[in-house]
């Protein structure tokens, strides 16, 4: 088990650039790191948890915000591809 201030593996899934049709595999980027867990300041050790991400999904939510089309709403903007 973890522990806070342990350094730990980290994957993330980046966007190469906006999608066109049914997103690929091709269309993103898998990058492997580290970080080092740490408990938010207000937070003691006794009623932190730390969560442990074993599966990735793409919602439609997510869809409509991998291409490049302008939409009016800023909590439906397009992702920035690269990050």
């Amino acid at each position: 088990m973890a522990t806070s201030g342990e350094e730990v593996r980290n994957m993330q899934v980046i966007l190469k650039d906006y999608v066109a049709g049914f997103p690929k595999e091709s269309d993103m980027n898998v990058k492997t790191g580290s970080i080092k867990l740490k408990l938010a300041e207000d937070e003691s050790s006794d009623s932190a948890v730390l969560v442990k991400n074993l599966y990735l999904s793409c919602d439609p939510y997510m869809r409509g915000r991998m291409t490049n089309s302008p939409i009016d709403d800023p909590d439906f903007s397009p992702f920035t591809p690269g990050s």
